[in-house]
């Protein structure tokens, strides 16, 4: 069994994944990996929708299975097999916000316990860390945001979303907040904690903005926030 991450969003596939795509017989799959997929799945290879994940160590071995982002986060990985990295939604959420991967510490709060989630996030915050959160629709940034109250000095907060759709033309801007020169995300908002009510005083994100600590709530790759798919799969 062999497991392809197919990156957060189109045009993210490596030469690797799409090499192991062609030369599939047979390939399983997310809807959304399928479609990422789909240009260069060959012509009579089985393609199999994944609707129990409970049921994908049954698989032959030569499958291959499709995982969104990059399989070892979030993702299937964890399945067992040979996996070939993808562009995850952590790596395009440091790019667009210009944070070292080496700062960064993976909190995974989708279909998990938010409280033990925050708890875990705040400590690695308190450690220096600037922490990438994987959430679910449920997740409340201003759960994090109150958390965090009790930190000396400035934290902020970027919810990212929709990561893997590229750079928008005409993001979001909420009328009252200024727009210099575009945004680099159709969905990177960043706000700060020393507001009254941080859920509702985000700004976005721009690449001139100077950032210290920073935590990201991010449910992955095309990942993050509210109404976000579930992370890498």
């Amino acid at each position: 069994m062999k497991v392809v991450g197919v990156g957060c969003g189109p045009g993210m596939l490596t030469e690797e994944a799409i090499r192991a795509i062609r030369a599939a017989t047979e390939i399983h799959g997310s809807r959304r990996a399928i479609t990422l997929a789909r240009t260069h799945i060959p012509e009579g290879c089985r393609v199999v929708e994944i609707r129990d994940y409970g049921a994908l160590e049954d698989l032959p071995p030569q499958a291959v299975i499709l995982s969104t982002g990059d399989p070892m986060l979030a993702g299937l990985g964890r399945r067992g097999g040979e996996v070939i990295p993808g562009i995850s939604s952590l790596q395009v959420a440091a790019a667009r916000l210009g944070i070292p991967l080496t700062r960064m510490a993976v909190v995974d709060a989708h279909a998990k316990d938010h409280a033990e989630a925050v708890d875990r996030a705040a400590g690695e915050i308190r450690r220096g860390r600037v922490v990438f959160l994987l959430t679910d629709p449920g997740f409340d940034p201003a759960t994090l945001a109150g958390a965090l109250r009790d930190l000396p000095g400035r934290i902020r907060i970027a919810v990212c979303d929709r990561l893997g759709t590229g750079r928008s033309a005409s993001p979001p801007v909420p009328p009252t907040i200024p727009h210099p020169r575009g945004v680099p995300s159709p969905a990177l908002w960043q706000g700060s904690l020393t507001e009254s009510r941080p859920s509702s005083n985000l700004v976005p994100v721009h690449p001139e903005i100077p950032r210290n600590r920073m935590t990201q709530p991010s449910s992955r790759g095309v990942g993050a926030g509210r109404g976000s798919p579930p992370p890498e799969q």
